[in-house]
């Protein structure tokens, strides 16, 4: 169910509906009350909202480490309908055209050097269309799937090695972490951003967010816990080394830790490019189904 904060009227696809005028506001979300409000919100979509609630959980509402700041959009009577992280990463959650339209001009205003904006196909369409109105420019835009795993997972044969991994590890996994977000992205952050990229994936080993598969002094799988929250687990980087494919390294990797996380959790998520066939058969193998489709857009930055 949507949560009390919400304005009542929900149609029979469980959104609401769209009026065309605007008598709200988007403002900045700062407070332990806002904090409190905007979780309250996304926790209606838990899914679709794993990353910003990630980030709120991990980092709260303010923090550089969001690399951004958090925005709501209230109606008039001071509800919210919108909640979006606008910064490097552009991230929004929107249940009306008015607070669609409202953040993106919001995000126009206090952010020219977004890197990237990511959401759902329609809705990000629609902020596109008032987002570009500025001038903004598509650098690279990509389509990507998301998957989603409930309980339960088949067994396959145990990966004994498979654990989380220690900065012990990080000369491993930067490179390889580096080289995934170029693929996805265009752009290497070892070469954008070395010290900071270095500083993140520390944070996240530190965290137990990074999971390895070593043999031999060799990464032969990786993948990181990205969002971390009790109804959703959000998974990225699913890597296994070129020698090692075709082995079933991944697959038997991917059920281990499955079954792990979701002692803890109620389903795991992931995004792969829709161009990714063979990122796609591992998943559905190893019993992710298709949920919904994502666009991606990432930017010229002025």
């Amino acid at each position: 169910m949507y949560p009390a904060n919400v304005p009542a009227k929900i149609d029979a696809r469980g959104e609401l509906p769209r009026p065309a005028t605007s008598g709200g506001t988007a403002v900045r979300l700062s407070t332990d009350a806002d904090r409190a409000e905007a979780l309250a919100f996304l926790a209606a979509r838990p899914i679709h909202t794993v990353i910003l609630r990630g980030f709120i959980h991990d980092n709260g509402l303010e923090s550089p480490l969001n690399r951004g700041s958090f925005y709501g959009y209230r109606n008039d009577e001071g509800l919210l309908e919108g909640v979006a992280l606008i910064g490097h990463a552009t991230l929004i959650e929107s249940r009306t055209d008015r607070a669609l339209e409202a953040l993106a001009r919001r995000a126009l205003e206090v952010c020219s050097r977004a890197h990237m904006i990511m959401g759902e196909q329609q809705r990000i369409e629609e902020f596109w269309s008032y987002y570009a109105g500025d001038g903004q420019r598509k650098r690279l835009a990509c389509r990507e799937l998301l998957f989603e795993l409930h309980w339960p997972v088949e067994a396959q044969r145990p990966v004994q090695e498979l654990r989380l991994a220690t900065l012990e590890d990080l000369e491993l996994t930067l490179p390889v972490h580096a080289r995934l977000a170029e693929e996805d992205s265009g752009v290497n952050p070892l070469e954008k951003d070395p010290e900071g990229f270095r500083l993140r994936c520390i944070r996240r080993i530190e965290q137990g967010r990074t999971w390895v598969l070593v043999e031999d002094g060799k990464l032969v799988f990786k993948t990181d816990v990205f969002s971390d929250t009790p109804e959703v687990i959000y998974l990225e980087g699913v890597y296994v080394n070129e020698e090692e494919r075709a082995k079933g390294y991944g697959l038997r990797c991917l059920s281990q830790l499955s079954r792990t996380l979701l002692q803890r959790t109620e389903v795991l998520c992931l995004l792969v490019n829709e161009e990714n066939v063979a990122a796609h058969a591992l998943y559905r193998k190893a019993g992710f189904k298709l949920t919904s489709t994502y666009d991606t857009i990432f930017l010229h930055q002025k």
